[in-house]
């Protein structure tokens, strides 16, 4: 005679759901997993690439031959270059002799806010090159610090502080024309380039007063520069 199959009760179907739940989900994480493992290499490449595509804007490859991605410095949150948290700056140099330090700094007082920089410094205290990393400015008028958005494509706005050594250079002329300095800007949006330069004066000021730090002729450097 055939056993028959007991009724299934709320409880065990419930049970049973549960179990069928747990199964999915642990399956379905391995997979994932699995998933992210084999992408990571790829990711961490596009990561790198990316890197070294932003540096390359402010320093060119012919300023250095070493690894900048694995020869860094820590610097901690510090108000002369407008970080609010920990950033990472990367040394170069050529032929074994320090060349150039590229590092983060925030313009806290844009238009429209904060304004990322990323600055290229060379170990004779001249700002190689300046790019913005992120901003939020009025499309159109205060953007033209980007060079993508800048109409002057020969010679981008930012292109005015390459080769700029701010402790060679008298306070009063780190200031946009209309306010007696040295740098231009377009009509109607001053408050972006002011926030601009000012940062770009006290990042490589920065460098300068960490000279030793940022330019020691030792390799891989795990120090951590405090103001």
């Amino acid at each position: 005679m055939m056993r028959q199959a007991k009724p299934l009760t709320a409880t065990r179907m419930a049970a049973r759901t549960a179990i069928i739940l747990f199964l999915f989900v642990v399956i379905f994480t391995a997979l994932l997993a699995s998933a992210y493992l084999w992408t990571l290499p790829t990711i961490q490449a596009a990561a790198v690439e990316e890197k070294m595509k932003l540096i390359g804007e402010v320093l060119p490859g012919s300023h250095y031959d070493n690894d900048l991605l694995n020869n860094t410095v820590r610097i901690a949150a510090t108000d002369s270059l407008g970080l609010d948290e920990d950033s990472i700056a990367y040394r170069a140099s050529k032929n074994g002799k320090p060349s150039a330090v590229v590092l983060e700094a925030v313009a806290p007082d844009g238009y429209a806010g904060k304004i990322r920089l990323m600055i290229a410094v060379g170990a004779d205290g001249a700002v190689i090159g300046v790019r913005v990393t992120q901003h939020k400015e009025t499309p159109g008028l205060g953007d033209y610090i980007e060079p993508k958005k800048d109409k002057n494509k020969d010679r981008p706005w930012i292109a005015q502080f390459d080769g700029l050594t701010p402790t060679a250079i008298d306070a009063p002329q780190w200031k946009v024309k209309k306010d007696g300095g040295r740098f231009d800007s377009m009509a109607g949006a001053t408050v972006t380039p002011r926030a601009v330069i000012k940062a770009v004066r006290k990042a490589a000021l920065y460098v300068a007063a960490n000279h030793e730090r940022f330019f020691a002729s030792r390799q891989n450097v795990a120090d951590e520069v405090r103001k």
